[in-house]
């Protein structure tokens, strides 16, 4: 079943990234669909190993600014998928941030419309 879920969560990161190079043009990947599918596949991973521990290291923090800190986790581990896929760049700071917010709304549209959650808890409960 997390085979399922990571195959989701890629697709879904893919259709983001590639909606955010289409919105900004600071976002690119030189027009080569691997990098954009090997984008997605680091940025998935990086957000499910890195970015739990980045939170909890700065819980306080999160809990202070109401969680507006979590935009600026997000970017940052938007950056570190730009410095592991060469091909993908993102260019600025405020680009960085308008990326993940784009990032975050077409995840969100997705998970809404296919909802990969309760379909296989469905699936658990027929079983």
């Amino acid at each position: 079943m997390i085979w399922l879920w990571l195959a989701f969560t890629w697709a879904s990161n893919l259709l983001a990234l590639w909606v955010t190079s289409l919105i900004f043009d600071g976002v690119t990947y030189d027009d080569k669909f691997w990098a954009l599918a090997v984008a997605a596949l680091v940025l998935s991973v990086v957000n499910a190993i890195i970015r739990p521990i980045v939170v909890l290291l700065t819980l306080p923090a999160v809990i202070i600014t109401l969680g507006l800190i979590l935009l600026f986790i997000n970017a940052f581990m938007l950056w570190i998928t730009d410095k592991l896929v060469p091909p993908f760049e993102v260019s600025g700071f405020w680009t960085y941030v308008g990326a993940v917010i784009i990032i975050w709304l077409v995840n969100l549209v997705v998970h809404r419309v296919f909802k990969p959650e309760e379909k296989a808890r469905g699936r658990e409960l027929t079983a």
